[in-house]
């Protein structure tokens, strides 16, 4: 029998019951915390749920938290509107368009802009990571301090050029966000650590040339495409402008131009 990539387990006893909750949605094998029969382990712990990688070491676990850490770093001293991410989605004052997130991944950028007052939409092909997801926006909920933030987040895991070939015209984005896996090349260990697993999980984004061909039918106003600086457009591509950070460049595909 194939090892199985992913399985289910119960970081302790008494969540036995929540887990199988959990896996009518996921449908994956279940094992003992401690067991070594898949390559990755979803564990639901009394404080969230992670995802580990077995036999090996010094390595922790990847899981969503909005509340602490860098996402609430980011929250407070990001930099507001005038950050590049904001000024790439086109926010200004009194002006917050309805993004569609295309790769929401964990969610970070997406609560950055949740954050600055964005309606959104996100997208998730992969149901494991979009379970870390949507167990770090449960948690945020409980917090008074995230809780109007992930308000504005709504979470569909399926492949986002389907969901764009389904969207009927009064569902249209004003922006779509794409922030592909590939060819990111972070040097930090975190970033390294979430990358590996999500290849494994989710692929190499190999399909981002058509996931923009789509986005750029369905966005009424432009998409925005997350790139690290000297990385090449995505499909050939060049975009009608970028905005750039140290480490990051935005393409920004315009179709139409915001009302002033």
């Amino acid at each position: 029998m194939n090892r199985p990539l992913v399985a289910l387990a119960a970081g302790q006893p008494e969540l036995e019951k929540a887990l199988e909750d959990l896996n009518r949605q996921l449908q994956l094998p279940r094992v003992s915390c401690d067991s070594r029969e898949s390559e990755l382990l979803l564990v639901l712990t009394s404080e969230r749920l992670e995802l580990r990688r077995n036999g090996t070491t010094g390595e922790g676990p990847v899981f969503t938290d909005f509340v602490s850490g860098s996402s609430a770093h980011r929250r407070r001293f990001g930099g507001g509107r005038g950050q590049p991410l904001a000024r790439a989605i086109g926010l200004k004052k009194g002006r917050s368009p309805l993004v569609l997130d295309a790769t929401a991944g964990l969610g970070r950028d997406a609560f950055v802009l949740a954050s600055l007052g964005c309606e959104l939409v996100m997208l998730e092909r992969s149901a494991v990571i979009a379970a870390l997801l949507r167990n770090g926006l449960e948690r945020a909920l409980a917090d008074e301090r995230t809780a109007p933030v992930v308000r504005r987040m709504q979470l569909h895991c399926g492949d986002s050029v389907d969901y764009l070939a389904n969207l009927h015209p009064s569902e249209q984005p004003q922006v779509i966000y794409m922030d592909p896996m590939y060819p990111h090349r972070n040097k930090r260990a975190l970033v390294k650590k979430e990358m590996r697993l999500f290849r494994r999980l989710a692929g190499a984004d190999s399909d981002s040339a058509a996931l923009l061909q789509a986005a750029r039918r369905h966005a009424s106003k432009r998409v925005v495409v997350k790139r690290p600086v000297g990385a090449e457009w995505v499909g050939g591509e060049a975009p009608t402008m970028a905005i750039k950070s140290p480490n990051t460049r935005y393409d920004v595909y315009l179709n139409s131009a915001f009302e002033k």
